[in-house]
């Protein structure tokens, strides 16, 4: 007898709701008849499995179902063809019966970072390695140069990777593993499944008729090899989708995954926890990176069963994993999370989560304060040293000079009237690289969080856009009111990135007091039709036009260039669409230009849900 799926040596059976096994076995064999099963822990058999009958053999194959083992071990388990096999008996040896679980996504779930020296390790916490092999949960347990799945070669440019340097690979995996023991008192079992750097799309489910050769495939593979039961899902991905085409179907995404796993797994409510991804230094696009955060941060309110735990305080090991520490301390957090998702009453609250945020006058300054409350607070909101991590801005200028802690709530200093508070919006955890040290007293952090419009409505927005196409300087057209719309093909356009405020005063002040002319080229593209503003803030005499058409002639702009001078409604269909910007430099007194897009007609219970409930055009 051979077996090819559902028991193994060491491995982790995942127990029933009523605790004890149900394990599907298969495999060949040479005999048929009746398949026997005895069951023992330290050489004495279990009752009730001293010599079962519990499945058949025939035509070279044999399957069985080994009922009723109860949770915990290690017990060894014997299979024979016929009471009184002809040979001896298959035995397999040390298998537990616990809870297993799927680490999935990309290289932080994969591990990355320096292992934890003199982590802790738990026998009865077992982990499937990518070689097909199970054995007790030490990093790396993501073994990728040892894949079995032709999908980890071929991600990889159809070779495997090579071993990494010792001390190298440490995943939250372990730790989570230990905290579900310590939480639950019953055995865990980790099946290692993420690869560095993937992306949703190579997560589609509809790749799964590719087996081995797809992400989702190769993990429904390794489900099925274990018995074809988990008890849920514990995922860190996202970093992949911080691009504008990407970000705007995240959600969507992932609620096709989670749909599709909890179908092809049989269990409709399975358990999701992932992880909001955290921090990059010097790489990608802050939008990008903060709609993903954002929308993670939402996912809790359009998929049932899932929670998400942020990791943006965690110390990284290079530009973007985590170190090992630090996923020692996410494996804890995510454990946590997933005991209460699954009702485990040793578990303490859910993650963080924000409640509140209202503009209060400050007694003695009469300048603005941002109450911001939270709700599931363990204990109070403690940081060491100054609490950083929050900003109240205008989409450029942060106003924040003070964070204070108060129990579950946070109060932001400001420098401005409460007056001009209001409109304005909260983020914590705002960029690619922030400095994020507020947590609870059990050493949760708070999620990273925003644009949250203090005041009036939520809008849906785009921030205000600094890459761009420029002109030269060119020669003054007065206040506008004669200038046409440009030929392209003559201003010798060229890229720049700016930050939200195309500034280009250092070459329009060396031309003064000369007037001159500058062009600012957007491009944008709708995924479908829709009513949009163009939010403008400019310096100087304007003219603007989107796709050749007038939208704007205003010759008496100028200092300062405030945000939102201009608010201009359009409707633009789905597709490409030029949005040009002509400005004089007021005899060099000018700067530069704002410009940002509001989309006016999306419902505001689908605002409300969150950037992932609806569509934005992109600039392009």
């Amino acid at each position: 007898m051979h077996v090819t799926s559902g028991l193994f040596e060491h491995m982790v059976i995942q127990r029933t709701a009523s605790g004890v096994s149900d394990a599907l076995v298969e495999g060949t064999c040479e005999g048929s008849g009746e398949v026997f099963a005895r069951v023992t822990q330290k050489g004495k058999a279990i009752k009730g499995l001293g010599n079962s009958k519990v499945g058949s053999a025939a035509r070279g194959k044999f399957k069985a179902r080994i009922k009723g083992i109860p949770i915990g071990g290690p017990y060894d388990i014997e299979l024979a063809i016929g009471r009184a096999s002809q040979g001896e008996p298959l035995v397999v040896k040390d298998v537990l019966v616990g809870d297993v679980w799927l680490l999935g996504g990309q290289s932080n779930m994969q591990g990355c970072g320096w292992i934890r020296d003199n982590a802790p390790v738990d026998k009865l916490v077992r982990a499937f390695f990518m070689d097909d092999r199970w054995a007790t949960a030490v990093d790396p347990i993501h073994n990728l140069w040892q894949a079995v799945d032709e999908v980890h070669a071929d991600l990889s440019g159809g070779i495997r990777m090579a071993a990494p340097k010792e001390g190298w690979g440490g995943c939250p995996g372990p730790s989570f593993g230990q905290e579900m023991r310590r939480l639950s008192g019953v055995p865990q079992g980790l099946i290692a499944c993420a690869h560095g750097g993937t992306s949703m799309s190579q997560w589609d489910p509809a790749l799964k008729k590719l087996r081995g050769k797809s992400l989702y495939g190769a993990t429904l593979r390794r489900i099925a090899k274990n018995g074809g039961k988990v008890a849920g899902m514990v995922w860190y991905q996202g970093c992949s989708e911080t691009n504008a085409q990407a970000a705007e179907v995240y959600t969507s995404r992932m609620k096709r995954l989670v749909a599709a796993l909890r179908r092809d797994t049989g269990c409709p409510r399975l358990p999701w926890v992932i992880v909001q991804i955290a921090r990059v230094v010097s790489f990608g696009s802050a939008a990008e990176w903060n709609s993903i955060q954002e929308q993670q941060r939402r996912l809790s309110d359009v998929i049932a069963n899932l929670d998400v735990v942020p990791a943006i305080d965690l110390p990284l090991d290079d530009l973007i994993h985590i170190s090992g520490p630090g996923q020692w301390r996410l494996g804890k957090r995510l454990a946590s999370t997933m005991a209460t998702l699954t009702g485990n009453r040793k578990a303490g609250p859910p993650p963080i989560r924000f409640k509140s945020a209202t503009v209060e006058t400050d007694k003695r300054a009469g300048t603005a304060n941002v109450r911001v409350e939270f709700d599931h607070v363990v204990g109070s909101l403690r940081a060491p040293g100054l609490p950083t991590g929050f900003q109240v801005t205008d989409n450029v200028n942060d106003v924040v000079f003070r964070v204070d802690l108060h129990g579950q709530a946070a109060v932001l200093k400001t420098t401005v009237p409460a007056a001009e508070a209001a409109g304005r919006f909260l983020h914590y955890g705002k960029g690619c690289s922030p400095v994020c040290n507020i947590t609870d007293a059990a050493d949760r952090s708070l999620p990273v969080m925003g644009p949250i419009s203090l005041g009036g409505k939520a809008r849906a927005l785009l921030p205000f856009q600094g890459s761009v196409l420029v002109s030269t300087l060119l020669p003054s057209a007065g206040r506008l009111e004669t200038l046409d719309y440009p030929d392209l093909s003559t201003l010798k356009l060229e890229p720049r990135s700016f930050g939200q405020f195309c500034d280009r005063h250092v070459e329009l002040e060396a031309k003064a007091p000369e007037d001159v002319l500058v062009y600012f080229v957007f491009r944008i593209d709708c995924p479908q039709d829709m009513r949009l503003h163009v939010s403008l803030g400019y310096d100087g005499p304007v003219k603007a036009w989107l796709d050749a058409q007038s939208i704007l002639h205003d010759p008496n702009g100028t200092n300062p260039a405030n945000q939102d001078i201009k608010s201009i409604p359009v409707t633009a269909s789905a597709g490409k669409h030029e949005l040009i910007v002509a400005l004089g430099s007021n005899n060099g007194k000018a700067w530069g230009i704002f410009l940002g897009l509001e989309r006016r007609d999306i419902p505001a219970r689908l605002i409300k849900q969150g950037p992932g409930a609806y569509r934005m055009p992109r600039f392009i």
